[in-house]
């Protein structure tokens, strides 16, 4: 799945260890959703939208169609 969080996480002004410790997870898990590597959990996604702000559809996308609006 591709995500947003790179973008977000760089819009807010934050290291991946900043997020991580806003998140409570580590550094290498937000790694991980940022490369595509790890899918979160539902609970972490709806952290990752409260704090950004944004609802989870709009930073979660299906593989593929990231970039597009």
């Amino acid at each position: 799945m591709d995500s947003r969080i790179r973008e977000l996480r760089e819009r807010f002004g934050w290291s991946q260890g900043e997020l991580a410790e806003r998140l409570q997870v580590s550094r290498q898990t937000v790694n991980a959703i940022e490369t595509g590597k790890y899918d979160p959990s539902l609970p972490l996604a709806f952290k990752l939208a409260r704090l950004f702000g944004e609802p989870i559809e709009a930073i979660f996308l299906p593989d593929g169609i990231h970039g597009e609006k």
